[in-house]
């Protein structure tokens, strides 16, 4: 159905009937000189047919203002076409009239396919995207885009709105429409073209080798981005733009242009979540699915045409496809833990590399913490009760159910890996040794929690109860590492001994305290901060009771003084270095008044 417009202002003179016309008859008239006259000035001075010679471009930046008065004067002859058709459809004006639209038409094809060719620039996706800001009617399920735009761009986005008006509303709408879609379609394949993704297809993308794959990836994951958030978005508000209000044009230019580009661009995903990879490549996966989740509003407002649901469909899926597929490497990553079977134990009883391993793992798994909430599936795990601390529903107050269902998910990663540990802990012959193996383990385990989005997930009541375990396994080493050597000079309860009986309870606290050094000297403390701690609490308890042993029995000139209290903290310097060296004696107290420390004695040697 063609649009009645009124007769532009712009005509130069109040339009009266002409002498036996009729009024309909009289405005066609005017209309006709004017366009006659702009005709003959523009396109063509030979008005004897319908063919045209365009003189001179209508809308170059210089003539943009007579191009407009062109198209109004265009309109105000259609308007007055349609009046005279109503009441006197032979009148012999409308053939002139009608081959005045024809000329007319022609030129403004021209113009609209040169307006489109010649700024390619101004109305590039990216750029039009970037100078335009979106709003969205949820009712209506359409864009409605806010135009802030150039200058530049702003006089070209309103010719060819011009233009394409006229032109649907003469009847030329197939004409306008495919030269839009010839311009807009080349300059989209350019800009995918420039982004360098390729379009591989399932067979392809299976046979790639990872490194392949990875580059792929990446091309996709920054392709997805610009094509979202400027071209696909920016080609929407110029056919929105251009097409208004006829919203059928508008969605048929669009959906032409874009579609096929956008279902290449998600069914990628969908590909790369069905080929095969160890859990390791379960990041890059994560980023895909990341980027869709993240752009998915977008998605969904940009193609919200029903012509685009495809698209929207596409992109559900590829959310889905990824979905299952992090969660299945999820599961694969536990069960990995799981079956790990080294059989040798780390030399030291330092962390071991499966500690290493997963811990590094789950620090890089917590940074996507977010967008796991959206991705885990809930499930029913056995955790203890007290795992995250004593107030653990204050702890979780105010979770999400997906959000706790991540932090339930990683922490019982990490309980898997503990008891994986405390399995190989078994593998050491030395109570000691194995305690001083756990706490090691467990500290890093804490350390990574603490410096990472882990203590985000996991909270604060986690990392308290887990260090309370830390302390509890090193007690366990101090009592049977060194619970004899302490508990061998004297019982606190016990009165003075004689003197023989005295001097065998310190020859048997050498004996211990020798043997317990030399036991311990391949054993291994890396974190610096936890090996200074538990070796001050070592000697600390060995200085108190020799100290009171010395003092009680005054030992200044007995020969079977080995070690002085005051001196322990040299002969421990080594220890948990892990360097395997023996504890070098001092052979009597009085050797050691000179104040010399251990590592004096040795420099001088």
């Amino acid at each position: 159905m063609m649009l009645l417009f009124k007769p532009s202002l712009t005509l130069g003179r109040r339009i009266k009937p002409r002498p036996c016309q009729s009024f309909s008859e009289s405005l066609l008239m005017d209309s006709i000189e004017a366009a006659e006259t702009l005709t003959r000035k523009w396109i063509s001075p030979d008005l004897s047919s319908s063919s045209s010679c365009s003189l001179s471009s209508i809308f170059s930046t210089d003539n943009r203002v007579e191009g407009r008065r062109f198209v109004e004067v265009i309109n105000s002859l259609q308007y007055a076409i349609q009046g005279v058709v109503l009441v006197n459809p032979e009148s012999p004006k409308l053939t002139r009239a009608h081959n005045l639209v024809t000329i007319a038409m022609k030129q403004l094809e021209k113009e609209f396919y040169r307006i489109l060719k010649s700024n390619r620039r101004n109305l590039d996706p990216e750029s039009v995207s970037v100078r335009s800001s979106p709003s969205f009617n949820a009712r209506n399920k359409v864009s409605i885009y806010s135009q802030v735009p150039k200058s530049e761009e702003a006089d070209v986005m309103t010719d060819l709105k011009m233009i394409a008006d006229c032109m649907i509303s003469s009847g030329y709408e197939n004409e306008c429409i495919k030269i839009y879609k010839k311009i807009r379609g080349s300059i989209m394949a350019e800009a995918l073209s420039n982004l360098g993704f390729e379009n591989l297809s399932f067979g392809k993308i299976q046979k790639l080798d990872w490194d392949s794959m990875e580059k792929n990836i990446k091309k996709w994951l920054e392709a997805t981005k610009v094509l979202i958030t400027n071209l696909f978005e920016g080609e929407r508000i110029l056919s929105d733009h251009v097409f208004s209000p006829s919203v059928s044009v508008a969605e048929s230019c669009f959906t032409e242009i874009t579609l096929d580009s956008a279902l290449t661009l998600f069914i990628f995903p969908v590909s790369v979540a069905q080929c095969k990879k160890t859990v390791e490549k379960i990041f890059l996966t994560l980023d895909i699915y990341q980027t869709i989740s993240q752009l998915m509003p977008q998605i969904e407002e940009i193609f919200s045409y029903d012509s685009t649901t495809a698209v929207r469909l596409q992109a559900a899926d590829s959310l889905n496809n990824l979905g299952e597929e992090i969660n299945s490497m999820v599961a694969e990553f536990e069960a990995s833990i799981a079956k790990e079977s080294s059989k040798t134990p780390i030399r030291g009883g330092s962390v071991h590399q499966l500690t290493r391993y997963v811990m590094n793992f789950i620090v890089f798994l917590a940074d996507y913490h977010e967008c796991l909430a959206g991705v885990l599936t809930e499930s029913t795990l056995p955790l203890p009760e007290d795992y995250f601390g004593n107030n653990d529903e204050d702890n979780n107050e105010g979770e999400t159910g997906s959000s706790s269902t991540v932090t339930t998910r990683i922490a019982w990663l990490i309980l898997v890996l503990l008891c994986k540990i405390d399995t190989k802990s078994r593998m050491y012959n030395d109570m000691a040794f194995s305690y001083l193996f756990l706490a090691n383990n467990l500290h890093y385990v804490i350390s990574k929690v603490r410096t990472s989005n882990l203590r985000v997930v996991l909270g604060d009541e986690w990392v308290t109860n887990h260090e309370g375990k830390v302390t509890q396994y090193l007690e366990k080493y101090e009592k049977i590492a060194w619970g004899e050597v302490i508990t061998s000079l004297f019982d606190s309860n016990e009165e003075m001994l004689e003197e023989h009986v005295a001097k065998e309870r310190l020859m048997r606290f050498n004996e211990g305290f020798e043997e317990a050094f030399q036991k311990q000297s391949e054993w291994v403390v890396r974190d610096s901060k936890l090996r200074d701690d538990l070796k001050d609490s070592v000697t600390e308890k060995l200085t108190i009771v020799t100290t009171s042993f010395y003092e009680k029995y005054h030992v200044e000139n007995w020969e079977e003084v080995k070690f002085a209290p005051e001196d322990l903290d040299n002969y421990l310097s080594d220890l948990f270095l892990g360097t395997g060296r023996s504890c070098i004696i001092v052979p009597s107290l009085k050797q050691s008044d000179s104040g010399r420390s251990l590592k004096d004695s040795e420099s001088g040697r």
